[in-house]
């Protein structure tokens, strides 16, 4: 019962490592992809928003351009009214005829055009632009040339109608326009039947992007042009330096919060490491305390009887001196056997049989957990471990005892490197299957052993590092063959030491 709770306790706590490992694993994955879709999210944000700022911009300059340009051709309708309502000085006194002097006033006026009662028209487009204003009862197109800009606008009046020669590069207010015509992106263009008049080019930065287009009818009946502003912004308008620097906020305050995440699971990984020590040394008192109490039950229970049965002979009368004598010897030598098994536990940890709790146990899978464990320990001392050989070694062995074996020779080999000049440290770790044995090497490019070291370093006490209790190998080797296994060291040609562990084989992976 004792031996199946601490095989429970260390199941726990090995689950609680293999569930740390995935949740680290699965953290660090939900970590990248959160913060790829976050960054992506403000950036599409930031883009949408300044798409939107310029598109409100846009509709804001279009509006505003249309309501100037409607201005100034309404005024145009007006100055005719006006002029059909005055009527016209005599042809013989110029001088006072008031048309004359509208294109001193208004720049777009290139000159005003009149036909007297009897007289015609010196163009045939007047004339049917005169026919078609009589009818409509409003002002008419006459002559129209956009690519150059010019238009021709007449108005039938009795007993005398007008003709304005219009400039429409003259006729745009430049002094209100809410754009800067020369670098502005916004192009403006009036339309009429096809002819096309470009007031503004617009700075086009890219044929490709978010095109824009604001069309509508000038506020004029008898200047029947269509006001057209279109936009386009290109991927290079978007505000690349505030996506950037949102991309940036985002990583520094994800990298912030994962350092902290592997700061906490770095205390947990101790927590489970100092858990694990514990229950070794548990399962150590535990085995050393029911050795000993299996033990030394029988020769101090001989002990006490042979003493007892001495005393009740000596106090016989007469005493039976030779029995007693008898009775005392076999105390000695009870007495004697129970110091040897002291002597052997303290030499030694000794297992008991370990057959009903040996199971498949992948090797592979061992190496990693403790490599996960010792990951601070070989990163403080800037060790990279090498995981070579086969990929899947399954071996019949118990769980804990396994765990401590190959925790220990890692943890050793890493002790080892600190002796040499950092440049120099090398762990290679290599797994395979011989004879129907998994075998675990563990190489390092340490100081090696000494010779006269080698023969006793399995043995219980002796240790070459001071405050060592010399008990780590002795009772590694001893689980290792209470396991069916072995356990050897050597050194390495090359320089440093190797130890290898031979386990037998699962059933189910022998050839």
């Amino acid at each position: 019962m004792p031996r199946l709770c601490r095989g429970q306790r260390h199941a726990h706590a090995h689950a609680r490592i293999r569930r740390m490992r995935q949740q680290a694993w699965q953290g660090l994955k939900w970590w990248v992809s959160g913060g790829v879709l976050l960054a992506l999210a403000g950036a599409v944000g930031l883009a949408r928003q300044s798409l939107d700022e310029q598109r409100a911009l846009f509709e804001t300059d279009a509006r505003i351009v249309h309501r100037l340009l409607s201005q100034q051709v309404v005024q145009h309708d007006a100055i005719l009214a006006t002029l059909a309502l005055l009527q016209p000085a005599p042809l013989d006194s110029p001088t006072t005829s008031p048309e004359q002097r509208l294109p001193a006033l208004y720049p777009q006026i290139l000159a005003v055009q009149r036909r007297d009662p009897d007289q015609a028209w010196p163009d045939a487009q007047l004339t049917r632009a005169e026919a078609a204003s009589h009818v409509q009862r409003r002002a008419a197109l006459g002559a129209t040339n956009l690519a150059n800009g010019r238009y021709q606008l007449v108005l039938s009046a009795t007993p005398t109608s007008y003709a304005l020669d219009l400039d429409m590069r003259a006729m745009v207010p430049w002094t209100e326009w809410p754009m800067e015509p020369q670098s502005s992106p916004v192009r403006v263009v009036l339309e009429q039947a096809g002819e096309r008049y470009v007031i503004q080019p617009g700075a086009q930065a890219s044929q490709t992007g978010w095109h824009w287009e604001a069309r509508k009818p000038l506020a004029s009946e008898s200047q029947s042009f269509d006001v057209v502003s279109t936009l386009t912004v290109g991927p290079g308008q978007l505000p690349w330096t505030r996506m950037l620097a949102w991309a940036l906020i985002v990583a520094a305050l994800l990298t912030a919060l994962r350092h902290l995440q592997r700061q906490r699971a770095a205390r947990r990984r101790a927590e489970e490491l100092l858990r694990l020590g514990q229950v070794a040394r548990l399962n150590t008192l535990g085995e050393l305390a029911a050795g000993m109490a299996h033990e030394l039950n029988q020769p101090l229970t001989a002990v006490l009887a042979n003493t007892q049965a001495a005393q009740r002979l000596l106090d016989d009368e007469p005493p039976e001196l030779a029995t007693a004598r008898g009775a005392m010897a076999q105390a000695v030598a009870q007495a004697r056997r129970a110091a040897e098994v002291v002597g052997r536990l303290r030499r030694a940890v000794e297992r008991p049989d370990a057959s009903g709790s040996l199971q498949a146990v992948n090797l592979n899978e061992a190496v990693k957990r403790a490599l996960y464990l010792l990951e601070p320990e070989c990163q403080r001392r800037g060790v990279t471990p090498v995981l070579d050989g086969a990929d899947a070694v399954t071996v019949q062995a118990d769980a804990v005892a396994l765990d401590q074996i190959v925790h220990n020779l890692i943890f050793n080999a890493l002790q080892a490197l600190e002796q040499v000049p950092p440049a120099q440290r090398s762990l290679t770790l290599t797994l395979g299957a011989h004879d129907g044995r998994g075998e675990l090497l563990v190489a390092d490019s340490g100081p090696g052993i000494a010779p006269e070291v080698l023969p006793r370093l399995f043995e219980p006490f002796f240790s070459t590092r001071d405050g060592g209790l010399g008990l780590g190998l002795s009772l590694c080797e001893t689980l290792a063959n209470g396991m069916g296994g072995s356990l050897g060291a050597a050194n390495r040609a090359l320089g440093g030491a190797v130890f290898s562990l031979k386990l037998p084989l699962s059933t189910g992976d022998r050839s």
